[in-house]
């Protein structure tokens, strides 16, 4: 009984003082790609671009803990890595006409710039708001922010260990990203920007 209430304790104080494994999960992305990016079909579309991801989204951080793998374990998502990753992806540019990443020389005909307006990982879930805009000869014309929920990753969160968390968190985060780039790729093939 002694050492039981000497390992609590210690258990305690260890939490307490912020003892804690940290998984930045944007690393195993490219290898999370490989092994996954196959299964996403998105929507052609002939669009010619650059793109740009914002400032505060390519440094943007999300840190979280969850109880089916233990506290000690603090999840780090860092959206802009993964969503820049996730345009360079074969999958997603050969679903454009040309998509590429701005040099921030010359003023491209045409720019899409992506702006994180929100992540959390709640649920078992990823949750995301992006909001997109479109530039042509340097007018906006096109503005939209889309929400998605990535899909559920409750089994595998409670039955693999942190190994599985890690990939749980990336395959819910790249289904929400991939959710938003289908309704963005929908509203561009609907005409969206016939009128501008």
């Amino acid at each position: 009984m002694h050492k039981f209430y000497i390992l609590t304790i210690v258990l305690m104080v260890a939490l307490a003082t912020g003892c804690s494994i940290n998984h930045p999960v944007a690393k195993e992305y490219d290898q999370h790609l490989v092994k996954y990016g196959q299964e996403t079909v998105l929507p052609k579309v002939d669009m010619e671009a650059e793109y740009i991801v914002a400032d505060e989204t390519k440094n943007h951080s999300y840190q979280f803990r969850a109880a089916t793998v233990g506290y000690a374990h603090v999840w780090i998502v860092e959206f802009g890595a993964i969503l820049d990753k996730t345009i360079q992806a074969d999958y997603v540019q050969s679903a454009f006409g040309k998509l590429e990443k701005s040099s921030g020389g010359s003023e491209s005909e045409r720019l899409i710039a992506f702006e994180l307006e929100s992540f959390e990982f709640e649920n078992y879930r990823a949750y995301a708001s992006l909001n997109i805009k479109v530039m042509q000869s340097g007018q906006q014309v096109f503005n939209k922010t889309y929400r998605s929920a990535g899909s559920s990753q409750g089994g595998q969160m409670w039955m693999g260990g942190p190994f599985a968390m890690k990939n749980a968190t990336l395959k819910s985060t790249k289904s929400s990203v991939d959710k938003i780039l289908e309704q963005f790729i929908n509203d561009l093939n609907a005409g969206v920007l016939a009128s501008k």
